[in-house]
């Protein structure tokens, strides 16, 4: 896959990513839409090659951060925050067991 189409591929997915992260908050979504086309925007003109990688990572990883880490928070109350986790943060309620379960 040539340069370019890593380079849009990730765009891509940076702006998937904030539209599933921060739905129904479209100040965050703003935002997140302005700061990502102002990052591409600056560094559209770099010819290096080890530069251009070293940036696909790092957009890589911030996606990866932003998938993994990010919750959304709504004020309900003076003293009230409403959590709202996405689907994909959600873990199944293991208890720990010390001893191996036996397969059935």
């Amino acid at each position: 896959m040539g340069t370019r189409a890593k380079v849009l591929r990730v765009f891509k997915t940076l702006h998937r990513t904030r539209t599933t992260v921060f739905k129904d908050d479209d100040r965050a979504l703003t935002a997140a839409r302005l700061k990502i086309n102002e990052e591409f925007q600056k560094n559209k003109n770099e010819t290096s090659e080890e530069n251009i990688q070293k940036m696909i990572e790092m957009g890589t990883k911030v996606e990866a951060v932003l998938r993994e880490t990010v919750l959304q928070v709504e004020h309900v109350g003076e003293d009230k925050l409403l959590l709202r986790p996405r689907e994909s943060l959600l873990l199944e309620n293991v208890p720990y067991c010390d001893q191996p379960r036996k397969k059935s």
